[in-house]
């Protein structure tokens, strides 16, 4: 009876090692996931009219070059590819996938910019400033756009100043949009506006003046959101490309 157990004792052991053995033998494997570099500036500015041209980007896998999908998608206006004739941030993400199915992506942000001499235009790139009844909530905001529509009206990628979308780093779902200015003269400060919302909280949101600087390069403006009874004044600087 002792050399019985003993034997299935032993056996127990061998099968406990040999599945352990199965089970594990292909765990400890590597993998190397894809590396990118991205070429050139990133933001990209290029002035409106401009043929784009990618610099380029490489990802690699273990020091080994391997293929890039690109994608585009314009953020304010739509498109899938960086149209030079439309002004827009175009966000450009670029994947790649590894031997192993593991993949990854960097991107690059372009903007397609028209710079308005602020006296028969007002297009152009702004860092903003914010302030929200009466307190600085934030300066140098990267970036507002303003393009001009195929009616001749001019508008806003942000009516905030990009502070939800940008500053507080929500994205183009919290994005004031659709801030609309007709300009009937700009010079005498005499504009219109249409009544636009937050895209994500809601709310009408009505613009009460603007004003425009030319000499230092400026526009401010400000506006009341029903949603919250809150005032917004907000201040354009803009870029010089």
């Amino acid at each position: 009876m002792k050399t019985l157990k003993i034997v299935l004792a032993l056996l127990t052991v061998g099968v406990l090692a040999s599945c352990n053995e199965a089970t594990t033998g292909d765990v400890a494997r590597e993998t190397n996931y894809p590396l990118f570099s991205v070429e050139g500036d990133n933001p990209l500015f290029i002035d409106l009219g401009t043929t784009f041209t990618d610099p380029g980007v490489d990802a690699s896998e273990n020091g080994v070059s391997i293929p890039v999908t690109t994608t585009v998608a314009g953020a304010y206006r739509g498109g899938t590819s960086v149209d030079g004739n439309l002004s827009d941030r175009y966000d450009l993400t670029y994947s790649a996938t590894n031997k192993d199915g593991f993949s990854g992506s960097a991107s690059r942000s372009v903007y397609v910019v028209e710079t308005g001499d602020l006296v028969t235009s007002i297009e152009g790139l702004y860092k903003a400033t914010i302030i929200r009844n009466g307190d600085l909530r934030a300066t140098d905001v990267e970036y507002v756009l303003i393009w001009k529509n195929s009616d001749g009206t001019y508008e806003l990628s942000c009516g905030f100043g990009a502070y939800y979308e940008i500053y507080v780093g929500y994205g183009l779902r919290y994005k004031s949009g659709g801030m609309q200015v007709t300009a009937n003269n700009i010079v005498t400060n005499d504009f219109t506006f249409s009544t636009f919302a937050n895209d994500g909280f809601g709310g009408a949101i009505t613009v009460n003046e603007m004003t425009v600087d030319a000499v230092n390069k400026k526009i401010n403006f400000d506006c009341d959101w029903a949603l919250t009874g809150w005032n917004w004044a907000i201040e354009l600087n803009q870029v010089q490309l």
